[in-house]
């Protein structure tokens, strides 16, 4: 398993960066070749299910992804989301955290444990650094005012 950590700080209220991170398909705007459909009714909660499609055509995979942790952030507090990947190809974890910064602004804390099928385990640290890439640059996406 790989393990991702990163942490990015905006200069957003915690309530607008949990939004932003957390409305599931704007991830399909800011991770190339990927599309979201969100399986289950609006609001998101503990249950809610969604799918990433990363790829083009025959060459691409699913990531079916269930929220279990569903904690938004309330009178400026932290937001905690856990969600559980349930693909046959990619499976692990992800924990989305949006602090309260000084000044007014927040911190997100952005960890994940991967795996792959079929990548072998001696390839974790490189799994772990393209994440961190991936990831990084999709959360800074998704915090970049629009």
């Amino acid at each position: 398993m790989a393990l991702v950590l990163l942490e990015r700080v905006s200069p957003s209220p915690v309530d607008l960066s949990w939004r932003r991170l957390t409305e599931w398909r704007r991830h399909a705007d800011v991770v190339p070749l990927t599309r979201v459909t969100v399986a289950t009714a609006p609001p998101t909660r503990v249950g809610t299910v969604f799918v990433a499609r990363s790829g083009v055509g025959p060459v691409a995979f699913d990531d079916p992804m269930e929220v279990v942790v569903w904690r938004p952030p309330q009178d400026g507090g932290p937001g905690l989301c856990r969600l559980v990947k349930r693909g046959s190809f990619v499976r692990g974890w992800a924990e989305i955290e949006v602090r309260p910064e000084a000044g007014g602004g927040s911190r997100v804390v952005w960890r994940e444990e991967i795996r792959v099928r079929w990548v072998p385990g001696v390839l974790d640290p490189v799994l772990a650094r393209a994440g961190r890439s991936m990831f990084g640059r999709a959360v800074e996406g998704l915090l970049r005012e629009e």
